[in-house]
C-alpha cells in the first residue's frame, strides 16, 4: 500500500443519487444540473471499491466527468465506446450496471480488472494492453457505418504507441466516422516522457496538436477542461454531429478529487486493498523486482558500458533508484515495446550492453524485433523479464505465461529461470556477460532466499535432493512446492536453471527412472516441459520413463490470486504430489 494512503472510505459512503443509477437509462434521465452531484458520488464510491478490492486507482478518478458524458450522450452499448489500456474504466463499469458487483472485482469469478467482451455488452473491445483502441475502433466503424457513433478515449500515454499512430494514419486515410478523445494527463504510469508529450503541450497557431492533426485530415477541438462537465458536453455534441474523423483533446487530472493521488499519481496509479474482504498474508522478502535495481545499481558503477531500457516501467520494473543515479544511462521509451528492443539492437551494435527491463505480456509486444533485429543479429542484448508466469489478480491480459514458447525457438537465445534471490542475481550476471542475447524470467513477488550461487555454468542443472524412480525437473519459481511433493515421495530433486539450453547431460543420467515431472510456472502447452518431452522422444532406449508436463492449462486463465490459480493449476506441492500418486498408480 503507498505510504500516504488515507482518507479512502472504508465503510460505504452515502451516494444517493448513484443509488438511483442501475443503468445508463437512468443515467439518461438525470438532468444536466444532477450531473456534477452524480460525480462527486461516484468518485467517492470508486474510492470505496479500489479500497477494498485494490486495482488502478488514479486514471478513473481522472476520467469521472468524462464518463458521465459520454454515457449521457451516446447510445451506449448500441455506439461503440473503447477505452484504451482500460486503467480508467472503473467508472465506465459502475455506470453499466455492474455498480454492485465492484467488490468482487479483481477476485475468483467477480469482475474483470478491465473491460472484457463476455463480462458485459458495454465492454465492446477487450483491452489491457495500450494503444489498441483507435485501431479496433476504425475495425468496427469501417464496418457498422454511419449508422453507430465510434468514440475511443486513449490516454496520453497510449498515444505514444507506435499502434495508435498507425491507426489515426489509416483514420485519416478512410475518413471513417469517429471520435477519438486524447485523455491528456501527463502521465503514464510514471510521467510521460518524450516528444509526444511536449508535443500535445504545444498550443501555438503554427505547431502543436491543432495544426498536426488538422493537417492529418482530423476535425480538432481542444484542448478542453475534461472536469468541466458543460464544456465536455458541448464540445463532444457537436463534434459527433460532424461527418469524418475527429479528436478531442482535452486536459484530466490523473487522481482527482483525492488529494493524495493528486500529489502523488505515480503511487496511485495504483494500490494495495485498504480494507481487504479477504485479508492475504503479504510476500515476505524482498521481490525480483528489487533485486533486479539492486543488481543494476552495482552494475552500473561497475560497468560504463550498460544501458538500461524500460517501456514505461521503471516503477513496475525495480528501476526507480537507479533512474535517479544513473537517469542518462536510463531509456524510458514510453509505451513503445517494438522500438524498446529494437532501440536495444543498435546500441548494441556501438559497443554498448543494453538490458531491456519488461514484463513478460508486454515482451510479446516487441517479437518480430526480438526475432529479426536482436536474435538473427545475435547481439548482446539481455532481457529483464518480469511478471513471469502467473500474475494473479490483472488477469488474463497481464499473465506472462507465453515468453518460453517464444524465446525458446529463437536461435542464438539463452533462456534461464531463477529458483531464489541468489539465482537471480546469479543469472542476470551471466545473461549479462554472455556474448548474444539472453533473457531472464522470474515473476511477480517476493524471491525466495537460497544458498550462495557459485557454480552456475551455462546449461547446468543442480541436484538439490537425491532419490530414485522420480526425478522432479523443476523450471524457475515453484521450487517450494515441487520440494515439498520430492520429499514426500523420496524422489530426485533437480533445479534445472536453464530452459535453453537445457541440460541434456543431467537428463541422459536419468534416463533409467520410472518418472519424470516438469514443473514450470508457464503455459504447459509450448513450454520447458514441452522441450524435455521433444528430447525424450529422440531417444533410443528400451524403456524410457513416463513423463508429465505440469505447467499453466492452455486456456485463458481468470483473474484470481496467484494461490488460487497455482490451486486451481496442480501447481502447488499437493498437486504435484498428487500427480505423481496417480502415474505410480496407474
Amino acid at each position: 500500500m503507498p505510504p500516504a494512503a488515507r482518507n479512502i472510505p472504508t465503510s460505504r459512503p452515502s451516494t444517493p443519487l448513484l443509488d438511483k443509477i442501475q443503468n445508463v437509462v437512468d443515467l439518461r434521465a438525470l438532468q444536466m444540473q444532477q450531473l456534477a452531484q452524480l460525480a462527486h458520488e461516484l468518485r467517492q464510491y470508486l474510492l470505496y471499491c479500489v479500497g477494498q478490492t485494490g486495482g488502478h486507482l488514479g486514471a478513473g478518478l481522472g476520467v469521472v466527468e468524462l464518463t458521465i458524458v459520454l454515457h449521457y450522450v451516446l447510445d451506449t452499448p448500441n455506439d461503440r465506446l473503447i477505452w484504451d489500456v482500460g486503467h480508467q474504466a472503473y467508472p465506465h463499469k459502475i455506470l453499466t450496471g455492474r455498480k454492485d458487483a465492484m467488490l468482487g472485482m479483481r477476485q475468483a469469478g467477480g469482475l474483470a480488472p478491465f473491460p472484457k467482451r463476455d463480462e458485459s455488452p458495454f465492454d465492446c473491445f477487450g483491452v489491457g494492453h495500450a494503444s489498441t483502441a483507435i485501431s479496433a475502433l476504425l475495425g468496427m466503424s469501417l464496418i457498422d457505418g454511419q449508422q453507430l457513433q465510434h468514440v475511443a478515449v486513449v490516454g496520453d500515454g497510449a498515444l505514444t504507441g507506435g499502434m495508435a499512430f498507425e491507426a489515426l494514419h489509416h483514420m485519416a486515410h478512410s475518413q471513417a466516422n469517429a471520435l477519438v478523445i486524447v485523455n491528456d494527463n501527463d502521465m503514464s504510469i510514471n510521467a510521460n516522457q518524450g516528444g509526444v508529450a511536449k508535443f500535445l503541450d504545444e498550443t501555438g497557431a503554427d505547431g502543436g496538436p491543432k495544426a498536426w492533426f488538422t493537417a492529418l485530415g482530423f476535425t480538432y477541438a481542444g484542448p478542453v477542461d475534461g472536469h468541466d462537465i458543460d464544456s465536455l458536453l458541448k464540445h463532444i455534441q457537436d463534434l459527433l454531429r460532424l461527418p469524418g474523423p475527429k479528436l478531442l483533446h482535452i486536459h484530466t487530472i490523473k487522481g482527482r478529487g483525492y488529494v493524495a493521488a493528486e500529489q502523488d499519481p505515480v503511487g496511485y496509479h495504483a494500490i494495495d486493498k485498504i480494507d481487504p474482504i479477504h485479508h492475504q498474508p503479504a510476500d515476505v522478502g524482498a521481490s525480483y523486482a528489487q533485486i533486479f535495481g539492486d543488481w543494476a545499481l552495482g552494475l552500473a558503477a561497475k560497468d560504463p558500458r550498460l544501458q538500461m531500457i524500460t517501456p514505461a516501467m521503471v516503477g513496475g520494473s525495480g528501476l526507480s533508484v537507479f533512474a535517479d543515479q544513473y537517469n542518462e544511462r536510463l531509456h524510458d521509451v514510453a509505451i513503445a515495446e517494438q522500438h524498446a528492443v529494437t532501440l536495444a539492437a543498435g546500441m548494441a551494435c556501438a559497443g554498448a550492453k543494453p538490458v531491456v527491463a519488461i514484463y513478460s505480456t508486454f515482451l510479446q509486444r516487441g517479437y518480430d524485433q526480438l526475432v529479426h533485429d536482436v536474435a538473427l543479429q545475435n547481439l548482446d542484448v539481455l532481457f529483464a523479464i518480469d511478471r513471469a508466469g502467473v500474475v494473479g489478480e490483472d488477469g488474463a491480459t497481464h499473465t506472462g505465461a507465453y515468453d518460453i514458447g517464444y524465446l525458446a525457438c529463437l536461435p542464438n537465445m539463452l533462456l534461464m529461470a531463477p529458483s531464489s534471490a541468489q539465482e537471480a542475481t546469479a543469472m542476470l550476471q551471466l545473461g549479462y556477460d554472455h556474448e548474444g542475447p539472453a533473457a531472464v524470467r522470474y515473476p511477480r513477488g517476493a524471491a525466495p532466499e537460497g544458498a550462495m550461487v557459485a557454480d552456475l555454468t551455462i546449461g547446468q542443472s543442480h541436484v538439490l535432493q537425491q532419490g530414485s524412480r522420480v526425478a522432479i525437473l523443476n523450471f524457475g519459481a515453484l521450487l517450494a512446492a515441487a520440494a515439498e511433493a520430492a520429499a514426500s515421495h523420496h524422489a530426485t530433486l533437480i533445479d534445472m536453471r536453464f530452459v535453453k539450453p537445457l541440460d541434456y547431460n543431467r537428463l541422459q543420467q536419468l534416463l533409467d527412472y520410472d518418472l519424470w515431472v516438469t514443473v514450470e510456472d508457464h503455459a504447459v502447452t509450448g513450454g520447458a516441459g514441452a522441450l524435455v518431452a521433444q528430447w525424450l522422444a529422440q531417444q533410443t532406449c528400451a524403456e524410457q520413463p513416463k513423463l508429465i508436463n505440469l505447467g499453466l492449462p492452455d486456456k485463458v486463465l481468470a483473474h484470481a490470486t496467484r494461490h488460487q490459480i497455482l490451486v486451481e493449476s496442480g501447481l502447488t506441492s499437493a498437486g504435484i504430489a498428487a500427480a505423481i500418486s496417480h502415474t505410480l498408480t496407474v
